[in-house]
């Protein structure tokens, strides 16, 4: 290795996949964290009720609706969104001390949680955005019915969202139709490796070329 070389920081960034329920962001997250040591899942607070097979502090922060409005009240939410009748929101710092780190944090949250970060001159700077569409509405419900996870009346609801859902598309850096979740994934890589380099993120890049300049 050349004793030359020097290393620079980077600044970690938060990549956010957005997509209707059942278009597949949470499988694509799921892999992506697999697959990438530095790329670290955010865990969002919530007040719906912990599904089956849920933990407390790893899949959510299943916090009642007082805790939560105490959160919003003492600016410890990044984002907050109210998704049928119950409440979701990015604790901010767990992000910050991640992204300070160098590490990258994903965010499976809904348009309007974009939006408030994308609102947000301390985090919009660190975002890179990504919106999920399915191949077909009759895909979509076709996933939400094969999970099974919600009575009928619930993914009826959702489909009916999903209209509006999928509008924001417009809104998003970057826009992936998930026919086939192996190339989604890839797709998503590809976006990672690409926002990674970007000149902004690479905190130390001045001083490293001006070094290589005067070893000229």
């Amino acid at each position: 290795m050349n004793k030359n070389f020097i290393h620079f920081s980077r600044r970690g960034l938060m990549l956010v996949l957005s997509s209707p329920s059942g278009a597949g962001k949470t499988t694509i997250s799921r892999a992506m964290t697999s697959r990438d040591l530095n790329l670290t899942m955010s865990i969002s607070a919530t007040t719906r009720p912990m599904r089956p097979g849920e933990i407390d502090g790893k899949d959510y922060y299943f916090v009642d609706k007082k805790k939560f409005q105490l959160m919003i009240s003492r600016g410890e939410l990044l984002e907050y969104a109210n998704v049928f009748g119950n409440l979701y929101g990015t604790p901010k710092k767990p992000v910050e001390d991640a992204l300070s780190k160098g590490q990258d944090v994903l965010f499976d949250i809904d348009w309007q949680g974009t939006q408030q970060l994308a609102d947000n001159e301390n985090a919009k700077k660190d975002l890179v955005s990504v919106f999920i569409l399915p191949p077909s509405t009759i895909e979509l419900e076709n996933r939400l019915r094969a999970r099974a996870q919600d009575p009928d009346i619930i993914v009826r609801q959702r489909m009916a969202k999903a209209t509006d859902e999928m509008s924001h598309y417009r809104e998003y850096k970057y826009v992936i139709v998930n026919d086939d979740i192996e190339v989604s994934v890839r797709s998503v890589e590809k976006i990672l490796a690409a926002e990674r380099i970007s000149i902004e993120r690479q905190t130390g890049l001045h001083e490293f070329v001006q070094n290589l300049r005067k070893s000229n």
